[in-house]
């Protein structure tokens, strides 16, 4: 343990410190200088034949920098680092601080050497990485855990990095395919905005001289904007409160998350898409569990866990149980409902040739494909929706302050 702390305070930088003094010459020299404490500092001082004054610590900035955080990504290219290394047999810690001399994000350096400091003090890999829960789901541990009691942490390593970087490909692929959608949202309800807070009061202030009934359309137009103007405050505020409080209860409320993942499977083109990602997702987690020699039921366990769907979480804990009683995997997944016969009968195949794992990667590699094709499509197919209705809208509303400029013509 006294090990793990010298390499954890190694690792640490070292503070600044402020200092001014007067050199052999006689000369007023200030400047800093890096050093564990005070004492250590004027020493290192005398050496260089100055004569202290003064030392103090340097102030910490009133802002600092905030720290990147740690995202699945690099925890996906980290897994693919170590799985590399060790697969070229070089030792457990060197590998660690390779990989950790090597990353850019700072967070994420700083987080490897705490796990190496961990498994030098004497601590098996596994226990290292449940020290970090947020980084290191039970998942991630349980398939380290299974390489370790096997002795081929190596191949364990390479799945691992295999199995997160195919799941982490599937969700950005989606995040991707909503973020043009959610950022055109944004942007043209900002235009709007303008255009009946600033636009529609400035035609109104020209229409009360025609003093002539205003087109329907128009009249609406005006409407909108008088009551923007007047309740701004309160439907912004309404808005944000209203997300605010939305995302509080979505992350503690299970029910809600429960409703929600029964509303997004029944949605129209997005449905579909959630519920491949989610057997994608059940396939390739279950395949690298499997081969990893991680018991059958424990498992499924952790593939509850990883579906990203309460709806497909409950149905793989029912067929946890279902196996847990003796039945096959296959009938548990037929009796969820959830799951296509083209994937059953695969997974019926599997379990009949003991080879369970290969055939769930192939499931896995199929509907991850059939993710990819389905986002391609919705994004070719949401961008002219998007068009369409921002043109029937900001189209709308300046044909409509156009109106009254147009029936006048008609009149003279």
């Amino acid at each position: 343990m006294a090990k793990a702390k010298t390499k954890a305070k190694e690792n640490k930088p070292l503070p600044t410190f402020i200092w001014s003094g007067v050199d052999a010459k006689g000369n007023k020299k200030t400047g800093e200088i890096v050093g564990q404490n005070i004492v250590t500092v004027k020493a290192q001082l005398r050496q260089q034949k100055i004569r202290v004054d003064k030392v103090k610590a340097k102030p910490k900035p009133l802002f600092a920098a905030r720290k990147k955080p740690i995202t699945p990504a690099d925890i996906a290219i980290f897994s693919r680092q170590m799985a590399t290394m060790m697969s070229s047999g070089v030792p457990l810690v060197q590998s660690f601080e390779i990989v950790g001399n090597g990353h850019e994000n700072p967070s994420m350096q700083e987080l490897i050497y705490k796990i190496k400091d961990s498994v030098e003090a004497g601590n098996s890999l596994t226990d290292a990485l449940r020290e970090h829960p947020l980084q290191f789901d039970d998942l991630y541990c349980n398939l380290v855990q299974a390489g370790e009691q096997a002795g081929i942490l190596d191949d364990i390593l390479d799945k691992v990095a295999v199995y997160k970087e195919k799941s982490e490909r599937v969700k950005a692929k989606i995040k991707k395919a909503m973020m043009y959608p959610t950022a055109v949202i944004v942007v043209s309800a900002v235009v709007v905005s303008i255009l009946l807070l600033f636009v529609v009061p400035q035609f109104e202030a020209i229409f009360s001289d025609f003093g002539a009934t205003l087109p329907a359309p128009t009249q609406i137009v005006v409407g909108m904007s008088r009551f923007l103007a007047e309740w701004w405050w309160l439907i912004f505020g309404g808005i944000g409160i209203a997300f605010t409080v939305f995302s509080y209860y979505k992350k503690r409320s299970r029910k809600l998350r429960e409703v929600l993942d029964r509303i997004v499977l029944k949605v129209a083109i997005v449905g579909p898409i959630q519920e491949k990602a989610a057997i994608a997702r059940f396939a390739r987690t279950l395949s690298t569990m499997f081969a990893a020699g991680v018991p059958l039921v424990e498992a499924l366990e952790g593939v509850a866990g990883a579906v990203g769907n309460i709806v497909f979480e409950d149905a793989v804990r029912n067929m946890k149980e279902e196996v847990a009683t003796g039945t096959q995997v296959q009938e548990s997944m037929r009796n969820t409902k959830l799951f296509p016969n083209m994937v059953v009968q695969m997974v019926a195949i599997g379990e009949e040739s003991g080879s369970l794992d290969a055939m769930l990667a192939k499931v896995a590699d199929f509907y991850e494909a059939e993710v990819d094709d389905m986002v391609d499509g919705l994004s070719s197919l949401i961008e002219p929706i998007i068009m369409a209705v921002l043109g029937v809208i900001i189209g709308g509303i300046v044909v409509a302050m156009y109106l009254p400029i147009f029936k006048m013509g008609e009149v003279v």
